[in-house]
């Protein structure tokens, strides 16, 4: 089991839509482990170009124990109003566009992590990641890799009560929060459904708003249900116990 872990630098303002927001559509400050899965099976699948695009997906999160991201640096949040084409042909004097409200981000630097079960996954994913082209959320919001990309050893099971960590953690009404600040995201962990189901899951993201900036900060979790592990040189993160 390792963990690739490497920063992306944003070229440009993103928008990794929140589910069930169309017509004013809503940001993520981050990249949910969906987005994450994402991105890593869209660097696979252009560094292999052998299969199908989905074929890497699928191959790809059965083999995905946790994904997740966090901001490095303060985050921006503004809502503009887009023109979208509704329709190519029309009688004259007909309505061809339509005005939607959609939220943008920019931040310029977010650390991404994801923990594979296999190790030879691992090294093949850092080589994909550095050499292929990489996209935040949609193909509109284009990235770069910040410096190495690393493969870390994992600790799967950490002994104790008390763990500060800087990604995302699930919530629910048993979450116990000593120290920190957070904000409650619905998120999905999952790129594919699993027996038609594709629930959206509570995450409280180590986040706070100063103004209309959004600024990183940690969480310390007494465990409940939740399971830690450490991932080398890098600290803790914690998920649901399976």
């Amino acid at each position: 089991m390792k963990a690739i872990i490497f920063k992306i630098r944003l070229n440009s303002l993103y928008s990794i839509r929140i589910p069930f927001t169309w017509q004013s559509s809503l940001t993520y400050p981050i990249l949910p482990s969906s987005a994450v899965i994402g991105l890593l099976a869209n660097a696979f699948q252009r560094f292999k170009n052998d299969k199908h695009p989905l074929e890497y997906l699928k191959q790809l999160e059965s083999k995905i124990i946790w994904a997740g991201s966090r901001l490095i640096t303060p985050c921006a949040v503004k809502s503009y109003i887009t023109s979208a084409i509704v329709k190519w042909e029309d009688t004259l004097g007909g309505k061809f566009t339509n005005a939607l409200g959609r939220q943008y981000a920019f931040t310029r630097q977010i650390e991404v992590a994801a923990i594979v079960s296999e190790d030879n996954l691992a090294y093949e994913l850092n080589i994909a990641v550095k050499r292929t082209p990489l996209t935040c959320g949609d193909s509109e919001s284009p990235l770069s890799v910040e410096g190495f990309v690393g493969i870390k050893d994992v600790i799967e099971s950490v002994d104790g009560d008390l763990f500060t960590t800087y990604y995302p953690v699930p919530y629910t009404k048993e979450t116990k929060i000593d120290e920190g600040a957070g904000e409650v995201l619905l998120m999905h962990e999952r790129c594919l459904k699993t027996n038609k189901h594709f629930p959206l899951v509570s995450y409280i993201v180590p986040i706070k708003q100063e103004g209309r900036i959004i600024k990183p900060s940690f969480l310390t979790i007494r465990l409940t249900v939740e399971k830690a592990m450490q991932i080398a040189d890098v600290g803790f993160i914690l998920r649901r116990e399976s």
